[in-house]
């Protein structure tokens, strides 16, 4: 009951239903693998080794989950079939935590001088983002929070089209300078019209081109620069949106946005409909970055705050 104390049923629920794809490939590899075992030895390890790595969790995080049960079997000398399923959960569930990654819901820290919370967003086109910013905006504001968007994707006609329908939708301003405007520039603007308006959040999108690094790289520094000159330490935040039903290829693209600009968050969108939620223990281990929020479906409400305990529990089942 603590948990739904927390978290909340309703969320809990659509939480259960968003991962139930990957619950069920998950656990039915897992069940092939203890068949016809009473303990676990090394042909089972080997084969639960196998079960992570095709459940999109990472070869380097699953060696690590596999070196830890290995460990712990030695320890206690016998482990049965029966209590690997418990034992991989409290593995699992040590990763996340370890990983800075905490079970806070949505909140808005506060800064010197009433200065908005800037929250800067990457990722390249297709993952999700703009829906993530519109999903975002529709929490905070549902906090009573006020919000300012940013259109600074103006690379694409599509992307500033697309958060000024998300702006009208969920019912908050947008600065905009429409396509090939400089993005610094409508960054400095949605900053200076966040203060101007007593703003408690800032959200800029940003251009999802990784096919030159060197220009992303450069673009990014210009637009933290920029917005430095209106809300210092601005942006508090540098959110890497992620498509968990890519798998591996997720965990691709987060390698390359660290290497363009210092992120410290992350959201992975569309983990409905995909067996391939593994992947959020994989990412968080192997990048070291919290996952602050994932998607769990289309509606307004199913961007959720990431939360370790009700995510491992609905990947178990429980």
């Amino acid at each position: 009951m603590a948990l739904f104390g927390l978290f909340g049923k309703d969320k809990k629920k659509k939480l259960d239903q968003g991962l139930e794809k990957t619950k069920e490939s998950f656990l039915s590899k897992l069940t092939r693998t203890v068949v016809g075992k009473s303990k676990v030895d090394d042909e089972v390890l080997d084969d639960l080794e196998e079960v992570l790595i095709t459940s999109d969790v990472g070869v380097k995080t699953t060696l690590k989950i596999i070196e830890r049960i290995e460990e712990r079997v030695g320890r206690e000398k016998y482990v049965s079939t029966s209590e690997l399923q418990n034992v991989l959960r409290s593995e699992i569930a040590s990763l996340l935590e370890e990983n800075n990654t905490s079970d806070v819901e949505y909140d808005i820290p506060k800064h010197p001088d009433n200065n908005p919370h800037v929250i800067m967003v990457v990722g390249v086109n297709g993952v999700g983002k703009t829906t993530t910013i519109g999903k975002l905006a529709h929490q905070f504001k549902g906090m009573g929070k006020q919000v300012v968007l940013g259109a600074a994707d103006t690379f694409r006609a599509a992307a500033v089209d697309q958060l000024i329908i998300w702006s009208e939708r969920v019912g908050v301003p947008i600065v905009q300078q429409g396509m090939e405007a400089d993005p610094a520039s409508v960054a400095f603007e949605t900053l200076e019209v966040a203060k101007a308006k007593g703003a408690d959040v800032a959200i800029i999108d940003t251009a999802g081109r990784l096919h030159n690094k060197v220009n992303l790289m450069n673009e990014l520094t210009k637009i933290k620069r920029v917005m430095q000159k209106v809300v210092p330490g601005a942006p508090h935040e540098i959110l890497l949106v992620l498509d968990g039903s890519t798998g591996q290829n997720a965990f691709e693209q987060a390698k390359q946005f660290s290497l363009a600009t210092e992120i410290n968050a992350l959201a992975i969108t569309k983990l409905d409909g995909t067996a391939k939620g593994g992947v959020v223990i994989g990412i968080s281990d192997q990048m070291k970055i919290p996952v602050k929020y994932i998607g769990v479906g289309e509606q307004m409400n199913d961007l959720q705050s990431f939360n370790r305990r009700a995510f491992v529990d609905s990947l178990f089942g429980e």
